[in-house]
């Protein structure tokens, strides 16, 4: 897939407008970070040019992603390590924050979506992440 896309030019954007999905989607795929459906493998095949049939072995039916299952820590990627280290200093304070304002719970990484942006600013071209889960309540029981 990424031999694919690189051969014909493709951002994660382009093919995510290509098959109807947020780029961050569309790089969760090809990572195996989410599990494509029949449809989504058939886009795919279209827009890559990649049988479908090799797309199914690989994603098919009997795949089901090992979230999470690609990093070490501490990551050794620079990108990476940064992301933690947000999370590091600012884990907390978010945290608190949430809790503020919707009470004791957390955000869903399942009900989710994550989104970046290039944003242009005079000391240099900013990157903003915008990650958007539903607030689920810890049950009392």
């Amino acid at each position: 897939m990424f031999a694919a896309k690189a051969e014909r030019k493709l951002s994660f954007e382009d093919i995510g407008k290509r098959i109807g999905h947020d780029e961050v989607y569309v790089a969760a795929m090809f990572y195996g970070q989410t599990k494509p459906s029949q449809e989504e493998l058939e886009k795919l095949s279209s827009v890559l040019n990649i049988p479908t049939s090799h797309l199914k072995e690989e994603l098919g039916d009997q795949f089901f992603p090992d979230r999470g299952g690609l990093v070490d820590l501490p990551p050794s990627d620079p990108t990476l390590y940064r992301l933690l280290e947000i999370i590091k200093v600012y884990g907390y304070p978010l945290k608190a924050i949430i809790h503020e304002k919707f009470g004791d719970g957390i955000m869903s990484a399942i009900d989710f979506s994550a989104h970046v942006d290039k944003v242009p600013h005079p000391k240099g071209d900013r990157v903003k992440i915008t990650l958007e889960g539903k607030f689920l309540s810890f049950a009392k029981w």
